[in-house]
């Protein structure tokens, strides 16, 4: 197998990953692992690609109904590690943990949170600092992964 060739042109990074030229303000992850799906994350995506798009938001390709310069990502991951209370929804760079997230909680959290900075505390589990800060809890001083 022939290694990859490594580009180093920024033009043709650029060209090859247009999502490094959009002005992508928010990402946010939608865990579809075993538990949360359980609970109807794919529902939770499928309704914040639906609001995102129709608000002409939602960053892709044209051709799938997204905007090339949308400020928006959507992606869907594995296990964030606490999908016993999923459906779990992580917003960066904000570093805000949605917990028990449902499609009908989206149109709520793009509003407040996405569109005017307003975290929805309701479901809001945890906040990782955006800033390389980090914080022990002494509640969970012993705890490890």
């Amino acid at each position: 197998m022939a290694e990859p060739k490594f580009i180093e042109s920024m033009d043709e990074l650029c060209e090859l990953a247009p999502v490094t030229t959009a002005p992508i303000r928010h990402h946010v992850f939608v865990c579809t692992g075993k538990s949360c799906s359980a609970v109807g994350s794919a529902e939770v995506r499928e309704a914040f690609e639906h609001e995102l798009k129709s608000r002409g938001i939602l960053f892709g390709k044209e051709a799938k109904g997204k905007n090339p310069k949308g400020s928006i990502v959507v992606t869907e991951c594995a296990s964030v590690g606490f999908c016993a209370i999923g459906a779990a929804v992580m917003v960066y760079p904000d570093g805000i943990w949605y917990a028990q997230v449902r499609a009908a909680d989206v149109p709520e959290i793009i509003e407040q949170h996405l569109l005017n900075g307003r975290i929805v505390e309701r479901l809001a589990l945890l906040k990782v600092p955006a800033k390389g800060l980090t914080e022990q809890s002494s509640t969970n001083a012993d705890w490890e992964a």
